[in-house]
């Protein structure tokens, strides 16, 4: 007899795509095979899948009865578990599908909060998840009851009795939300007093978003050689991280990789983890990393941006970076987004093609975040060179009688913090003349 213990079997799962009247049928077969690359990282097997054409939606099972039965047919012919659509379904249809089909059956929101669920880390972003999952179900309740009342043979006589318990379930989900919107707030003020304290050698900053699986943490690794998860699949990480980049000019900037975003982002999920993508609000210019080898790469573009505004971080300076480029194949295709998109910066986060032209647009956009500032700093406050000494702000510094001379770029949020040390231009010209014994940073 084999020791060997055969693994589980993957569920089964079908897809359904909607076309609607005002799409093409490109942008939805896109949706849909997104849905089955989301579906594919909860580790299901996909044996089948249809894209349906509707010109208006039926309200107990959102397609035709005669659509329904085709696809009721095709999933249980393929031998699938579930079904899963890319559109939302309302409670009721779910209800209905369900009572329908023997089958399970999910929308695309449930696929990502799974996932979302499966790849949080941090104390954080669970409860971000468990959230919008508790809102998420609350009114899906009572299909979870009919399930169980299936189980035990429902009838007429325990009606009363599942009623009850329906409403005792909404009760404690409903405090559940309650209790885990408290605690979101105590552990968004500890983040809060996080980042204050970092902003306490005030540096400039800078936030990396863009489409999910763009390799926004590929890009982190390769400017700052920070070791952050970073995997060709969808959401591999929901967690922000934040590393420092020193430039060759000395100056520092602060780079923080945030969740991605996707088309059709349940907006539980958007409210959810606001304050993970808070990153983007604060930031001095976001990184807008686009994946150059898909073709789906406008349409990525236009999603995140879209995300953005929602947040209200869409105003501040974008520098838009296609990665992936050596996984471009048609020099057409290339040719196409730089006409698309003048100014944007292409690499490859995997080669480092491209990188250095990265590094040296970010020392410029960090440069226009600096002003040129003489400062004559008592020797009393020995505190404030070592922070200008942390932003890579110093380029000279003469030690004298009646305090410590500097010369620097100074970040504009440093500046106000040295603002009554400051020397007039033209006097520090006078003061500081070029020397071979000046201390060069």
């Amino acid at each position: 007899m084999s020791g060997v213990i055969a693994k589980p079997a993957a569920p089964r799962a079908y897809l359904v795509g909607l076309q609607g009247p005002d799409q093409t049928r490109e942008e939805a077969e896109a949706l849909l095979e997104e849905l089955a690359e989301l579906s594919a990282n909860l580790g299901l097997t996909i044996p089948a899948r249809q894209l349906v054409r509707i010109r208006e939606l039926n309200p107990r099972f959102l397609l035709g009865t005669g659509k329904t039965q085709e696809i009721i047919a095709e999933a249980k012919a393929h031998d699938c578990e579930l079904v899963i659509f890319d559109d939302e379904l309302h409670p009721a249809q779910q209800r209905n599908w369900e009572a329908e089909s023997g089958l399970i059956v999910i929308d695309r929101q449930e696929v990502i909060l799974d996932i979302f669920a499966a790849r949080a880390r941090t104390k954080e972003a669970r409860l971000q998840v468990e959230l919008a999952q508790s809102e998420y179900f609350l009114p899906r309740l009572r299909r979870a009851w009919s399930h169980l009342s299936r189980q035990r043979g429902g009838g007429v006589n325990q009606r009363g009795e599942g009623e009850t318990q329906l409403e005792l379930d909404q009760r404690l989900v409903r405090d559940r939300i309650q209790r885990l919107r408290a605690e979101l707030a105590t552990v968004r003020k500890q983040r809060d007093v996080q980042r204050r304290q970092r902003l306490r050698v005030p540096l400039p900053t800078a936030a990396i978003v863009g489409y999910t699986n763009a390799g926004k943490s590929s890009l982190l690794h390769a400017l700052t050689g920070a070791h952050v998860l970073a995997e060709d699949k969808l959401f591999a990480t929901l967690d922000p991280a934040t590393r420092r980049l020193r430039m060759a000019s000395g100056r520092v900037l602060l780079l923080t990789d945030t969740v991605g975003f996707v088309r059709r982002l349940p907006h539980r999920l958007v409210e959810a983890f606001k304050a993970t993508l808070e990153e983007a609000l604060v930031a001095d210019f976001l990184i807008h990393v686009v994946d150059a080898s898909s073709p789906e790469a406008s349409a990525h573009h236009a999603t995140t941006m879209a995300v953005l505004a929602e947040l209200g971080a869409d105003h501040a300076r974008i520098l838009t970076v296609f990665n992936k480029l050596d996984r471009v194949a048609d020099p057409l295709r290339l040719t196409e987004l730089k006409v698309q998109f003048p100014g944007a910066i292409f690499l490859s986060a995997h080669t480092r093609e491209g990188v250095d032209g990265l590094l040296a647009r970010l020392e410029d956009l960090v440069a226009e975040e600096s002003i040129p500032q003489a400062l004559l700093i008592p020797h009393s406050r020995y505190d404030l060179i070592n922070r200008l000494h942390q932003a890579g702000a110093v380029r000279r510094e003469q030690a004298r009688a009646e305090g410590v001379y500097v010369e620097g770029l100074l970040p504009k949020r440093l500046l106000e913090t040295v603002r009554e040390y400051a020397i007039p231009a033209e006097i520090a010209k006078l003061q500081m003349p070029e020397q071979a014994g000046d201390a060069v940073a």
